[in-house]
């Protein structure tokens, strides 16, 4: 079952299923705060943000969201404590072991994107069996973005572009925003409409620098291991009451 032949499971009766975003994006901000606030080790709130991503992905799937990003670890992420960056590597490769059939049985595809040459060996493989196990699901696109950072992302983008001037492969007149677009890490997936910040945060930290020149912001106070379907539900419904006008009048 795709998202093109059915109506979406179980969406509120207050959200208009043609307005929904066809991409949201999500900084999930304060799993070390929700930790520390209940007395427990950062790690044991990076896990609790996992089964809080799970849900939302699924909820994304039932409610007819065609695509969500996760900004899971940035090129910044590396200078925490060695033991949080060692435990979240881990992490992540035990998860996409533990989760990827059921990833498949629902029709999830999985997409990295990121500086992923710089991830440890063991958990390149997991990515890349994930990313070719799913190749051809069309439920919903699941993105996760690791070892991302926005400025790296575009400059790459510049670099890739500028050598193949160099080799006559393209011309300067060739360079457009299409052009540039199949030159980032997220070269074929739409850009977000919605972009969603856990725990109050009040900046981008570097994410999808380029492809939210359009996406509408959505804050929340509350932190990511507490963000559950009546929050995704609120943030729709602020998307929903807004009047996107692209820099246009009407």
């Amino acid at each position: 079952m795709t998202l093109n032949s059915s109506l979406p499971k179980q969406l509120p009766s207050d959200l208009d299923v043609q307005r929904l975003p066809k991409h949201v994006a999500v900084i999930m901000d304060g799993n070390g705060r929700w930790a520390k606030q209940r007395g427990l080790p950062r790690i044991i709130g990076h896990r609790r943000g996992v089964d809080t991503l799970k849900s939302l992905l699924r909820c994304c799937k039932d409610w007819g969201v065609q695509a969500l990003t996760a900004y899971a670890f940035s090129t910044e992420n590396w200078g925490r404590p060695l033991d949080e960056v060692e435990f979240l590597m881990m992490l992540f490769e035990r998860v996409l072991r533990r989760e990827l059939q059921e990833m498949i049985d629902e029709g999830v595809q999985i997409h990295f994107v990121g500086d992923l040459e710089a991830l440890p060996l063991t958990l390149q493989t997991e990515i890349q069996r994930a990313m070719a196990a799913t190749k051809d699901n069309h439920t919903i696109k699941f993105i996760i973005a690791t070892n991302y950072g926005g400025r790296r992302e575009i400059i790459q983008a510049c670099r890739d572009i500028a050598s193949k001037v160099q080799h006559n492969q393209i011309h300067l007149d060739d360079i457009d925003e299409s052009l540039f677009e199949r030159h980032l890490y997220t070269a074929g997936i739409i850009d977000p409409d919605l972009l969603i910040r856990t725990s109050g945060e009040m900046r981008v930290s570097n994410f999808l620098l380029w492809q939210m020149a359009y996406a509408e912001l959505y804050v929340t106070k509350t932190l990511w291991p507490d963000f559950d379907r009546d929050e995704f539900h609120q943030a729709l419904r602020d998307f929903q009451d807004r009047h996107r006008r692209f820099g246009k009048v009407n």
